[in-house]
């Protein structure tokens, strides 16, 4: 039962000023890195889907999905920023694809997924646009020479194309020729464009990217998760309005709420504050309630882990054990111990650490397990293979550099102060 409630034990040193535990966590990324780097360059454009051992799991004509090309260009940006030989070489890879296979050169914008032949989903979402900023302004940072032309490119789009006044977010979904496919509006959209606009801030100084991300953050924090006792719901009408009987039809969109996306949003808004110079002073109490709620509801008390989704009575209606939530909560604990610190949030990253460090990585063939049983085994419902870098690498980074922006904001700085 080791991995239910944690054993609260007397605290010493702040983890995140202990020595050993940053070389620890640099190994952990490192074997991320190592991982990943090996296999996953397709040379027909993009990036292969791994399997469990780190290689391709198609290699004829595997379908390239946008997060997937966007979010390996961030990464391997941060891999570029700490040093790391041969990073800049999949960043460009990255570059290279987006920029000329998901482009849609004739009506603009970015469509979802690609194979050899062209677009199996041409789709424009917004979650993807989100990304194509966040690979943009990562892309910037390291001196890309296509990262300006599509920082303006993808800037416009969002502008012209998803972003809603009104409301102050975006919209969610168009067809390729850019006729509106639903009513749809939902916040894992908006949450990961706040994510980005602060990044694209952070690149660019244009204050316009961080208004935008403050809008964002108001409207489905400030607004509506303070609402609902800091859970925080996902899916909308066009108004803006709650539809708690939304049946998600993927992943992406289940049904309930997702106790993952209140960590996310915990980090996202401390970052938020702090970059907008600390002028809202909801941000730090919200940040502090998403990560209490999240423990108190969305942890399995009995058995460990988080579930991935819960109904509207707080009970679980996907009892999977994703790892990019505890990833998220190992990053929104280290941002609320330098800003609100407590024995609460240090006992928890702690705990969170060593029930990572059990169930999630793979300590024989690398990586993290991406789904859990909720008995805590590997599980192949939602996923296949291990399909992603971006969430346990910088759970692996964030404790590791002060916590006042995206680490393509403070690992720059860090390196110049040493």
């Amino acid at each position: 039962m080791t991995n239910a409630l944690p054993v609260l034990p007397p605290l010493g040193p702040n983890w995140r000023s202990n020595r050993f535990h940053s070389k620890w966590l640099f190994a952990q990324a490192n074997n991320l890195f190592d991982f990943f780097q090996a296999g996953i360059i397709n040379p027909a454009g993009g990036f292969f889907d791994l399997d469990d051992a780190g290689q391709p799991i198609e290699t004829a004509n595997p379908v390239r999905q946008i997060h997937n090309t966007t979010r390996m260009i961030h990464c391997f940006a941060i891999g570029t920023l700490l040093g790391r030989p041969g990073s800049d070489r999949i960043v460009d890879h990255g570059m290279s694809y987006l920029w000329n296979a998901h482009r849609d050169a004739q009506n603009g914008g970015y469509v979802w997924s690609l194979d050899n032949d062209g677009p199996k989903d041409d789709t424009k979402q917004a979650y993807g646009h989100a990304f194509v900023l966040l690979a943009a302004s990562s892309a910037k940072v390291v001196g890309h020479p296509l990262a300006d032309r599509l920082l303006e490119d993808v800037t416009q789009v969002i502008e012209e194309r998803f972003w809603e006044e009104q409301h102050g977010a975006v919209t969610e979904e168009f067809s390729r020729d850019w006729q509106p496919l639903s009513q749809y509006r939902g916040q894992n959209s908006n949450m990961h464009l706040t994510e980005s606009l602060m990044a694209a801030f952070e690149a660019t100084g244009e204050r316009a990217y961080l208004d935008k991300a403050e809008r964002i953050a108001t409207l489905i924090i400030g607004r509506h998760a303070a609402s609902l006792g800091y859970r925080v719901a996902e899916h909308f009408h066009a108004d803006w309005t709650l539809d708690k009987e939304y049946r998600g039809y993927d992943v992406f969109r289940p049904y309930g709420t997702t106790p993952g996306h209140w960590l996310e949003w915990a980090r996202l808004v401390l970052q938020l504050w702090t970059l907008g110079g600390q002028r809202h002073e909801w941000m730090p109490e919200a940040a502090r309630e998403l990560f209490r709620q999240s423990i108190e509801l969305g942890w399995d008390k009995d058995k460990g882990g988080f579930f991935y989704a819960l109904d509207w009575d707080d009970k679980p209606r996907l009892p999977q054990k994703l790892w990019w939530p505890c990833a998220e909560a190992i990053g929104a604990a280290a941002f609320l111990n330098e800003h609100s610190p407590s024995d609460f949030h240090e006992q928890w990253y702690r705990f969170l650490w060593g029930f990572a460090d059990r169930a999630l990585i793979d300590h024989r063939e690398g990586g993290w397990w991406p789904e859990l049983t909720e008995d805590l085994q590997p599980g192949t419902t939602l996923f296949t293979g291990k399909p992603d870098l971006y969430h346990a690498l910088q759970a692996c980074l964030i404790p590791l550099f002060p916590a006042t922006g995206s680490l393509t904001k403070v690992i720059p700085e860090s390196v110049a102060q040493t």
